[in-house]
Order: C-alpha cells, then structure tokens, then sequence
C-alpha cells in the first residue's frame, strides 16, 4: 500500500513504515445478502464509534486517528469493517488501538478483529518468549484473533475436516469458520496473554498519564486554534519536527502569526510531541521576528517552546495554496452527522448535561472534531489538510486579546518534566524489566555481596552444550527454571574416543606388558631423534604435533597471555633415569616436563570482565552474552579491572 497516497498530499506527515491494521469480521448471524450485510456493517461502525466517543474525541493522536470504514467482499476475504493507522513516533497510539480492538469485541461478541503492523503478527513478538514450537511466521497468518475481549491463537491441527490443510496458512473464512464453531476454545496461554495485556494494562486511564502541559509564548491566533481544535497540535508539532530547508524559507518572514502577538497559555501535549518539540535545538532566523531571552531568563523555556510551535504552524499553512469551496462547507450539515449525533445521545455522550451549557458544548466541539477525523475523513477525498483546517479556522475564528491577556493570572501550572531525563539506573531497570519481566533483578550491593564468578564458567558450559542450528541457538532465559546439567566425565570421554587418551594418562598400567611400554617407548624416542612422529600411530602422531606447537606457542606473546596451572605433570621413567646425564640431555629432560596447563576457566572469567569493563556500561558483547545466559555482572568497583589479583 502506498502511503503517500493515503494522506492526500500531506505526505511529509507520514513515517511509512509505521502503521497497524485492524479488521473486524461478523463471525456469527451472517446474512447471505451483500447489501443487508453492508447495512449491517455500516450500523456496528456507527454504533462503536459513538460508543467509544468518550475515549476517542478528546484523544490526541501523532499522525492519523482510529477509524473504521466498510470494505465489501474480495476474493476469499468477506465483508468486513476496518481501518489504518500511521502512528509514527508514537508507539502508544499502536497500543492504544489494541485496547480498544480488544474492548470492541467484548462489548460486541459477535464480532471477531485482527490486528496487524508492518512488522506483521506484532502481538505474537511480543510474546516471542513463550510462544509454542510450531507457531512461526510462515504459518501465523489468520491464527490470531480477539474474540470475545480474549486473545485467541488458532492451532495448527484440530479435529478431523477442521483445517483442510494443518500445515500451511488457513484463509480467514476458515478461520472464522473454527471460531464460531468453538466460541470458548483456542484460548492464548496464561503467558501470552499476560505478555500482551501488560502493554495495554492501564487504559483508559493512562491517557492522562500520556499528557503534558507546558506555558508557551506563541501568538495569539495559535492560541484560538488550540481552542478549538486541540488535537492539532500534533500537526504543528510534526511539521516543525520533520522540517527541511525549503520549508523554513516560509519562516523568514512570517504570514499568518506574527511574533508580537504573543500571549502566555497552557497547550497540553502528548508526551511524545513534547519531547519531540522540546529536544530540538533550534535558533530562528532574524528576519522571522523571533527572538529568545537569556538563557538564565525563567521564561526561556515558555518562549523557546512557543517559538517553535508557532515555526510548524506557519510551515502548515505555508504549504496550502488557495482554500478550495470545499474547506468551507461543513460536514456537520449532513444526514450521517444527524444520526452519529442522535448514536453519542443513546450512549449518554453528554453524561446529562443540558443542552447549550458549557459542558455540553465543550463536548460537542469534541464530537465535531472525532467526527470529521474519524468518520468523514476515511470515506472522503474532500477532507480538510491540516494546514487547511488551520487556515479554515483563521478566517472564521476571532481573537480576544483583552481575553487572553487576563487568562494568563489563571493558568494551571506548569507541569515538571524531569521524565526526559532518564537516568541510567532507571535504564537499565526499564531494559531489565522487558528482557525477563518475571525474574527477580536484585540491586547492585545484593550483586556484590552474592556473586559467584563461577556461576560464569558453568553457564558458559551450559551455553556450548545447547543446540543450534540455522535458526540460532536455544538458550534459555531464566537459567533456574530450564537447569542445565554439564557432565564433564562424558564431554571427556568423548573426546577420548575422537583424539585417544593424553600421553600423561598411558602409564604402564595401560599396556599389557612391559616390553610393550619399553617398545612405544623407544620408537618415541627413535621418531622423536630422526625429527619425525611415529608412522604406525596416528594418534600419537597428533599428540606429538600438538606438543610441538605448544612448546613453540609457549615462548610467543600469545603463549605468555594466558593464565597457567602452576601444577607441573610428572616426568617420564626415562627422564628421571637419565637426570645425571649431559648437559645436551638436560634440555631433553627439560622438555619432558609438561608445559603447565592452560587454566580455561580463569581465563574466561578474566576476558569476559575486562570486556565488560570495557564497555563502560553500555551495550557490548559481553553484556549480551552475559545477559541472554541470565547473568548480571555487578558494576565493577577496582581501580584497575584488569588485575587478576581481584578474580582470585
């Protein structure tokens, strides 16, 4: 789908890989009659969208607003109503939307929704973690559902002549076919659920927690704008955020709100447009009038914000040209608002209030607002731009200044915004949190006091021994609810079998005889003094250049890097009986004694910290690795992290 197209011209709006889709479907009392369904369809969207209207007209969206249209039959797809959303930065209007999917369905049984983002089945990644073995992409289409305000997954295998073909996709008549025959089955596991209803936990309730007042200075037909139409503030916000050059030729000079207009007010935001309009750096041009005080000045912040918000109004209207005859005709002068009206009165949209008061007026202008965004706009190609709604207002608005001047001793205050600072502890509780919402996660000084080092040894074996294939390797989040045993006498003994046992284990025991140990004996030392290894073995050839390299390994700074044993092996009977011999058999003998062993565990220990160390505490390797094994190093206390003498 293209997205330019959808926005009619208001491209620069649209982010286009950021949108959700939902469709709702009649899974029981189908009628067999095309236009008794499409009436039907047409009644529900009426119906929801005036039952909803509480929620939906006050609500400020980044891009686009929830909206429903009727879309008839194609091909295996029935009649269904929907829409999409672009929600750009803002990922909680995508939320949002799945509450409201989710309570649609539970007010309306008989009705069934899908929902789906550019990432596809996003429910399903969101409970990536506790999904079955079988259900993956290519064959999670038309499996998930709300039905009856529950999360439902459709398995791939039912009864007999439930599914004509288990193994790939089902279409979504089957689909529906299944769930009105078991309206109580296909229930989400205990996890899943819980995984998706911890991001929709709240509502509606946390739309006020997504707001934020601020005062800005900004002129004064702004000011009755907002008024009138708060939801654009989003516009303003977002044509000042994805600015160009081009655009800000406009803001030179400006055209429609000139800067001494300015009067202090309160705008309220979404969380989500005030960090984008706050955190911008931003100097406006001299010629445009703007000026900014001290920064030590109280109110610079108030100036800095009014300043902007008034650059992405005038960017707005800078980019329509003549008002067509359709910007002022109203579409609250139609048959279908007549009936959305006398909808909002049967669902006590007005909590009786009497008509004419201010209340009921304030609600009104809502209704009026959700109305054209959400019912006229999606069927309409005639639908007012943003920047033409703007300049629609301009010309029938008028501008109490006296008004605005006096409302300035009774504005709300200014709320705090030290939420956009985000400390790192609070970080890297929030990426705690979403990695493994259920475990534990103790403070630091719990760390410190009961940290194992060996806990990194033995998850690192734990970690080797899982499977993996193509699709990655299976490690389990929680260690202590999936444990992992590592059996180091079998890992051993496989080895043996592949590489034959180490010359410090053959001793004379292994041999029959002991004329057989003599025999190898001396065929080693013949092989060894003509500078070749033995032919008739080739295990013992193996061994013999794996010592080789070792000893040469063993004087380079690779060798001189790693941590050894300090336990020295026995040397052989020959050596021992040849000690008093010459000065050239001494180094003989010398080598007969067994390079001290690598000590594997140590040195893992001490390359993960100091590449944990490294990090800083950011994001690394070492970090990841620690983590997806479900371990959490302690913040490291040393003055010098590499000292060895702190992991002994």
């Amino acid at each position: 789908m293209n997205a330019s197209a959808s926005m009619d011209g208001n491209k620069k709006l649209v982010v286009v890989e950021d949108f959700v889709e939902y469709k709702l479907y009649m899974v029981t009392q189908k009628p067999s009659d095309a236009e008794t369904e499409r009436k039907i369809l047409q009644e529900y969207i009426e119906r929801i969208l005036a039952k909803f209207a509480p929620l939906l007209a006050p609500y400020i969206w980044q891009n686009q607003p929830f909206n429903l249209r009727y879309k008839a039959k194609k091909g295996d797809t029935p009649a269904n109503i929907g829409g999409m959303t672009y929600f750009g930065d803002n990922i909680e209007d995508e939320w949002f939307i799945v509450y409201l999917i989710q309570q649609i369905t539970k007010e309306y049984p008989e009705l069934a929704a899908s929902v789906e983002d550019n990432d596809g089945e996003f429910l399903l990644i969101e409970a990536a973690d506790f999904l079955p073995k079988w259900l993956k992409p290519e064959n999670s289409s038309n499996r998930v559902f709300f039905y009856h305000g529950k999360l439902r997954i459709l398995p791939v295998c039912q009864d007999e002549g439930d599914l004509h073909d288990p193994v790939n996709n089902i279409n979504i008549t089957q689909a529906l076919a299944l769930l009105s025959a078991h309206p109580e089955g296909f229930l989400a596991s205990g996890s899943i659920a819980k995984a998706v209803q911890r991001r929709i936990a709240g509502y509606p309730e946390k739309i006020k927690d997504s707001l934020h007042r601020a005062h800005c200075f900004v002129p004064a037909r702004i000011v009755a704008i907002l008024k009138e139409r708060p939801s654009l503030v989003s516009a303003g916000v977002q044509a000042f955020y994805l600015r160009d050059p081009i655009d800000l030729k406009s803001c030179r000079t400006f055209c429609y709100f000139l800067p001494e207009t300015q009067v202090l007010t309160s705008v309220t935001f979404t969380k989500c447009l005030y960090a984008q309009l706050s955190q911008q750096k931003f100097h406006p041009d001299k010629r445009s009038g703007y000026a900014l005080p001290a920064l030590s000045d109280p109110t610079y912040k108030a100036h800095e914000l009014g300043m902007k918000l008034a650059h992405g109004f005038e960017i707005l209207c800078s980019k329509c040209t003549q008002t067509s005859s359709d910007a002022t005709r109203s579409p609250l002068q139609t048959p279908l608002w007549t009936g959305f009206l006398n909808a909002l009165k049967k669902n006590d949209y007005f909590k009786g209030e009497m008509e004419g008061s201010a209340q009921y007026s304030e609600l009104l202008k809502h209704a009026e607002i959700y109305f054209m965004q959400s019912v006229i706009r999606p069927e309409s190609s005639k639908a007012l731009s943003p920047g033409e709604e703007v300049i629609h207002l301009l010309n029938t608005l008028p501008v109490d200044m006296e008004a605005l001047n006096n409302e300035e001793a009774n504005l709300p205050p200014d709320e705090d915004d030290s939420w956009l600072d985000l400390s790192p502890e609070r970080l890297e509780q929030i990426l705690q949190d979403a990695a493994s919402p259920k475990e534990y996660v103790p403070t630091a000084t719990e760390n410190e006091q009961k940290y194992n080092l060996s806990e990194v040894t033995e998850s690192m074996k734990a970690f080797i021994s899982k499977v993996s294939s193509h699709e990655g390797a299976e490690v389990p989040r929680v260690p202590c609810e999936a444990p992992i045993s590592f059996d180091v006498e079998s890992f051993t003994s496989a080895l043996e079998k592949i590489l034959g046992p180490g010359p410090e284990e053959l001793d004379s025991d292994d041999l029959e005889t002991e004329e057989e140990f003599e025999l190898l004996d001396s065929d080693e030392d013949a092989a060894e003094e003509q500078g070749r290894p033995c032919k008739d073995d080739p295990l013992r050839s193996l061994h013999s250049y794996m010592e080789i390299m070792d000893r040469e390994l063993a004087q380079t700074n690779i060798g001189k890097s790693f941590t050894t044993k300090t336990k020295m092996s026995a040397t052989t009977h020959a050596g021992a009986q040849k000690a008093e011999d010459s000065s050239s058999e001494d180094d003989n003998t010398a080598d007969d004694v067994r390079l001290s062993q690598v000590d594997v565990d140590l040195n893992l220990v001490t390359n993960l910290l100091q590449s944990y160390s490294s990090q800083a505490g950011l994001a690394g390797p070492a970090s990841n690795i620690l983590q997806s094994m479900g371990i959490h190093l302690p913040d490291n206390t040393d003055h010098d992290p590499s000292s060895e003498d702190s992991l002994n």
